[in-house]
Parts: structure tokens; C-alpha cells; sequence
């Protein structure tokens, strides 16, 4: 069946349909199924007994289908579904303008004030992510907000105003108001009950975070663990933990891998509680949960590369700068001697974890001398602080859904930076699946390149997603 322009999934209404009649896991997230007699709309893979055919709707987007009158599955809970791969994005501004509200960026702030960030008109904004996801920027950020608030609800022992204001309500007037208008319930009705006693305030609050498998943890994790700044970082066995600034809160989180139930579970300090929607986009980034793996290998092997492992990631960034700080400084050791003098010292209740990264700011207003003194190398100094100086005065935007051409090109100006540095920041800290640093001598080796022209013929047929072919051949040479 198809539906209205800017209301039908992205994908065809008969794929949807096989979809969902096999409970496809791969397909969780893609699309939700609108069911016309109950008024509810589930996730592909919802155990609940499917509706005859007529009765479907697809949409691709939770907004999508709750502006058409839909509330979400209790049972299935679309809230806990996977976000769609960037590739499968529509237009760069809408993915972009999807990602930020996602992460909060309506919150306490208007839609002229997003456009504003884009570099578009208010009006342009608002065409796009009609057209595309069928919603107003609006309703989309009413949608993360109400669905965040489930999963609390659902899945901790929260205040009902606690969640309100983490979920980016301004008030619990307005937030039990809109709960009760769009799910004709009131907030409470989702409560489940908890052991008696108070949660302690230095308690953490655990989250989970759906993906799609397989995921192969040990080796995203290795990579983080080989990658990590001491004192910022730590893997332990199969364990991820950092410390986190956002928005001037700061604090901690563990993350480790629940491969049964294909989440991640997150442990978060609740001092972090009033930043979680952007935190846990960001989480999302940096383990790159929001990939396709099945999709992702079967091309990268119908390329001709052979795969060792199934389910790489692409490691992310929890901060953009963070990572090009370490790209660029070459060592743990050493970015751990630049965060110990120049980043701030935390109380995470964990030793090992003291120091929180210096920002660009911090690092931008030392002297190059300073840097020299903690070990850097007099010829990457300078660069080191011209990053510094262009990401702290805004003319280098180091976020997922910046321009990657345009973002590299301003790193390739920056004298000291090359092609395989300034491809490896917007990797990682743009998130760009298809960036693929041609110099990279280990790269060249790996797939039997004598050259970067002779390299770059080889990975044509691995794009879109050339990073993750990479990464595998990374692994290729060091497993």
C-alpha cells in the first residue's frame, strides 16, 4: 500500500510488507508499521500478531507516524529502535537538522536559532524536513522528547519531574499536558513498580542502547583501548568508561556490550542527567550503533575484500575536537601527558579516570613552547594550535553533519596537516563512513597498492563506505 508523499517509508511498500511478515531485524529502525485498526504503530520486529496487510501504514520515522495520529507499541517500543544509517539519510539538511533536534537542539532553543546554525533560512528548514520526514522540526523534537521520557519512565526509578526536564521539557506542566494529549495517558500509568528505598544521588542511572548485530565489540573496543588518553579513557576486559563535559555538566560513563540482547548497557553519573539526550546521541556516534552491518560487509565483500571479522564499527566521537586532538598528538602517552597539564581534574569515584580532555579553548590559548615542554614535537605545535585556534573561534566545525568537503579542505589549509590527518579527524569526528586516507602507507600495503592513485582505483568499488574497508584492512595487518 502506498502511502502519501512525505509520509511513506523510504523504502518500497512490498519490501516493507516481506519486512515485516519475516520480523527481519535488519530492517528495525528503517521503517515503523502504522496499524489502521488499533492506532498503534510498531518496530518490524514487534512479536505482537501481525495486522492483515490493508490494515498497514508505513512510515520512516516515529514522528512521521505519530503525526498521522499513531501512539507507539507498549509492547515493542519504538523508542528502543535503532536510528537509520546516514547513509540512508535523505537530504544532507534535513539528516543534519534530524540529528541535532535528535540531540536536543530545540530544546530551550527555536527552529530560526537551528536554521540559523545550518546556515539556512527558518522557511527553508522547515520545507526540507516536511518533505522528507513529513514533520515540522517542531514535531519531530516533540517526538524525541516524549519517546525519551518512555524509556525512562519504563526503564529507571527517575522522579517523574527528573524526567520531564531530562527529556527537554521546560516545565512539568507542559510535559504531563503533552504526554496525556498525544498517548491519552498520564506519565505514571508507565511506572513500574521499584523496590522500596531512595536511590542514592551518586548512583548511576542505567540506560540501554539498541543495535543492530552483529557487533564486534572486542574489536571496536580494542581499537578505542589502543586509541584511548589515560586519565580520559579506560577499557577494562570488555568494558568502556570515560569522563564526560557537556554543556557544562561533567561526569562519567561505563558502557559494555549485551550481545543477547543486542544493546549496549550504559552507565551514566546522574550529575549528566540534565544533557542525556545529546549524551546519548552522541554515545550512539562514537559506537557507531546506527549502522547497517549486514549491509555494510555484504558489499564491501561483493568489492572483493575478504572480511576476518563481521560487524566492524566505525569508531565515532563523543567530541569532535577531542578526537582530532588525539589524531594529531600520534600517541596515548602523550595525550595523556597534555590532558594531566592542561585538561581539569574530575572526581569520577574511579582513579583511573581524573581528568576531563582539555577543550579547544584551553589548548588554543597556551603557547606553542608550552606544548613543546609536554612533549610535543616542535613541528607539530604549531598546527596542534591552529587546529585549536579555528575550532575554539567557531571557523572549524568538528560535529557529525558539518560539510565533510569543506571541513577537510580548512584542515588541509592548516600548514602541518596532511591528507591522511585531516581524512583520519573528519572519520572519526564527523563520522563519515566514506573517508578513506589514500597516503596511509599501511593502507597501501594492506591492499597491495603501490601508490595513493593505485589505492584509491582499488577502494572505488568499496564506497559508500570506504571507512569501514579501512578499518578492516587495519585489522588485516595487526590481527
Amino acid at each position: 500500500m502506498i502511502e502519501p508523499a512525505g509520509l511513506s517509508s523510504s523504502l518500497p511498500a512490498h519490501v516493507c510488507q516481506r519486512a515485516l511478515d519475516a520480523r527481519d531485524a535488519r530492517f528495525d529502525g528503517l521503517f515503523f508499521v502504522g496499524i489502521v485498526t488499533t492506532g498503534i504503530y510498531c518496530r518490524p520486529t514487534c512479536p505482537s500478531r501481525r495486522a492483515m496487510p490493508d490494515h498497514r501504514r508505513f512510515f520512516n520515522s516515529a514522528a512521521a507516524a505519530e503525526s498521522s495520529g499513531f501512539r507507539p507499541c507498549l509492547r515493542c517500543r519504538p523508542e528502543l529502535a535503532p536510528g537509520r544509517t546516514m547513509i540512508h539519510a535523505v537530504s544532507r539538511l534535513a539528516q543534519a537538522a534530524a540529528y541535532r533536534i535528535g540531540a536536543g537542539a530545540l530544546n530551550g532553543r527555536s527552529v530560526a536559532d537551528l536554521a540559523a546554525d545550518l546556515g539556512v533560512s527558518e522557511r527553508h528548514l522547515r520545507r526540507a524536513l516536511r518533505r522528507e520526514l513529513g514533520v515540522s522540526p517542531v514535531e519531530l523534537a516533540q517526538t524525541h522528547r516524549l519517546l525519551l521520557a518512555k524509556r525512562l519512565l519504563a526503564e529507571t526509578a527517575l522522579s517523574v519531574t527528573d524526567i520531564a526536564f531530562a527529556s527537554g521539557f521546560e516545565s512539568l506542566r507542559r510535559f504531563n499536558f503533552v504526554f496525556h494529549e498525544r498517548y491519552g495517558m498520564s506519565p505514571s500509568a508507565l511506572r513500574r513498580p521499584t523496590p522500596k528505598g531512595r536511590r542514592a544521588a551518586s548512583d548511576l542511572l542505567r540506560m540501554t542502547l539498541a543495535y543492530r548485530p552483529p557487533l564486534a565489540w572486542d574489536v571496536l573496543t580494542g581499537f578505542l583501548a589502543d586509541n584511548a588518553t589515560p586519565g580520559v579513557e579506560i577499557v577494562e576486559g570488555r568494558r568502556y568508561g570515560r569522563t564526560v563535559r557537556l554543556d557544562g555538566r561533567t561526569g562519567v560513563v561505563f558502557v559494555e556490550d549485551a550481545p543477547a540482547e543486542a544493546h549496549l548497557k550504559v552507565d551514566i553519573s546522574p550529575s549528566l542527567l540534565p544533557v542525556l539526550m545529546p549524551l546519548l546521541a552522541r554515545l550512539r556516534q562514537l559506537f557507531d550503533l546506527d549502522a547497517q552491518p549486514a549491509m555494510v560487509d555484504a558489499h564491501l565483500e561483493r568489492g572483493g575484500l575478504a572480511l576476518q571479522r563481521r560487524g566492524v564499527r566505525l569508531p565515532g566521537a563523543l567530541d569532535g575536537f577531542e578526537a582530532g586532538l588525539r589524531i594529531l598528538l600520534g600517541t596515548s602517552e602523550l595525550a595523556g601527558g597534555v590532558a594531566a597539564a592542561l585538561g581539569e581534574p574530575v572526581d569520577t569515584g574511579h582513579p583511573a579516570l581524573n581528568r576531563l580532555a582539555p577543550d579547544a579553548g584551553r589548548i588554543a590559548e597556551v603557547e606553542a613552547s608550552r606544548l613543546v615542554e609536554l612533549g610535543v614535537a616542535r613541528r607539530r605545535a604549531e598546527p596542534l594550535l591552529a587546529f585549536a585556534r579555528a575550532a575554539a573561534a567557531g571557523a572549524l566545525r568538528l560535529d557529525p553533519g558539518s560539510d565533510v568537503a569543506e571541513t577537510h579542505r580548512a584542515l588541509m589549509e592548516i600548514t602541518g596537516i596532511d591528507e591522511r590527518l585531516a581524512t583520519m579527524i573528519v572519520m572519526r569526528a564527523l563520522y563519515w563512513p566514506d573517508a578513506f586516507p589514500l597516503s596511509d602507507r599501511t593502507l597501501q600495503a594492506a591492499a597491495g597498492a603501490s601508490t595513493p592513485r593505485a589505492l584509491r582505483s582499488r577502494a572505488e568499488k568499496w564506497r559508500p563506505w570506504r571507512a569501514y574497508a579501512a578499518l578492516h584492512l587495519w585489522l588485516r595487518l595487526t590481527s
